[in-house]
């Protein structure tokens, strides 16, 4: 009887200790699914699944622009020659800047802006006529200083809503007399002028043509696509006085600029321009007979190849233009139309003939 009595005493002595273990564990289970929103989570699963609906994840969002917007973008003429280059601003927040060449083997730069509030543009410079081909295909407002004969009689024949420095050139415009440059190469705009000048002009403030592109939040991988090289050097003869190149940085995984050798850096940030996408191609260039001055000549409608390059790779594409104002199709060697990753492009449009390296 006394060592089943010892017995009985022992299990009556032991069992509060395994009930409070026991109650310790399921509150703090419990804290740690609550704390994880995991009982939450798994009974609205279960109530979905009841219901027949399964929640999906959202989907990534596009940072470059704003699909749901309407609104026009802005293209401004950006000045190129090498004395003004240094103090070049706001080029890194252009969601696509092309690069022409001009006379006298100098390129210029037509930046597209849409959606920004930038303090400072520029330099702004004078246009050219075949730069108005990417203003009318992108339905964007013209901000320029100054024109060639041939653009300002193309700017009036189409009618363009353009904002000329030459006739607002401290309205929505301003000159920085510090810097160490002749005056031609030292205006500057802001977003904030620019929408006044908009504005004052009673200019149609949205667009229904869409975007030039068709963009994906994912990345895009031209690894394995048919005809697929590698990327990580890009270079882009213009002429004797000019060259454009890249190098691709995997860690950020956009192309840094680089003009003549020298990093391409932004004057007030100090930082060197970098783009996710470029698109290159040839075009035919002639100079206009009898013009004092040597301008060119664009022959931009039609058709042809070049290049898309993202990621650290490049695969051939094809280009068409029907017409000045139609938008460059541009589309992957079995014709279906491509699509950029997520992020800021260069289209480079080089004279034809001229050297280009990918590497």
């Amino acid at each position: 009887m006394s060592k089943l009595k010892v017995r009985t005493k022992k299990r009556k002595k032991f069992k509060p200790f395994i009930i409070l273990i026991l109650i310790g564990l399921i509150i703090g289970g419990g804290y740690y699914l609550k704390k994880n929103n995991t009982l939450e989570k798994y009974f609205n699963i279960e109530e979905n699944k009841s219901n027949g609906v399964m929640k999906e994840e959202e989907s990534p969002k596009l940072k470059i622009v704003d699909l749901n917007s309407k609104s026009r973008p802005i293209a401004v003429m950006i000045n190129n020659i090498n004395v003004a280059r240094p103090y070049q601003s706001g080029l890194q927040n252009a969601y696509i800047v092309y690069e022409i060449i001009a006379e006298g083997g100098i390129t210029r730069l037509l930046a597209l802006f849409k959606d920004q509030n930038l303090e400072k543009i520029g330099t702004v410079r004078s246009s050219r006529h075949y730069y108005l081909d990417y203003v009318l295909e992108n339905d964007a407002i013209y901000v320029h200083w100054g024109w060639s004969p041939q653009a300002e009689s193309d700017i009036k024949s189409l009618k363009i809503n353009n904002i000329n420095g030459l006739k607002y050139s401290t309205k929505y415009f301003w000159k920085d007399t510090k810097l160490n440059v002749s005056s031609e190469h030292t205006a500057y705009t802001s977003s904030s002028l620019i929408n006044n000048a908009i504005a004052d002009l009673k200019y149609n403030k949205e667009t229904n043509k869409g975007l030039l592109f068709n963009y994906s939040p994912e990345e895009i991988n031209l690894e394995n696509k048919e005809n697929a090289q590698l990327a990580n050097s890009v270079e882009i003869v213009y002429s004797s006085s000019n060259t454009t190149s890249y190098e691709y940085n995997s860690e950020t995984k956009t192309y840094y600029r680089s003009v003549n050798g020298k990093k391409h850096v932004d004057y007030d940030t100090k930082e060197q321009y970098n783009f996710k996408n470029i698109i290159v191609y040839q075009l035919e260039n002639i100079t206009i007979a009898g013009d004092e001055k040597g301008r060119q000549e664009l022959k931009n409608i039609g058709t042809g190849t070049g290049y898309y390059i993202t990621n650290g790779y490049a695969i051939p594409i094809k280009w068409e233009k029907t017409s000045r104002s139609s938008k460059t199709k541009y589309t992957y060697m079995d014709g279906t139309e491509i699509t950029l990753n997520d992020g800021n492009t260069f289209i480079q449009i080089q004279p034809k003939g001229k050297s280009l390296n990918i590497s």
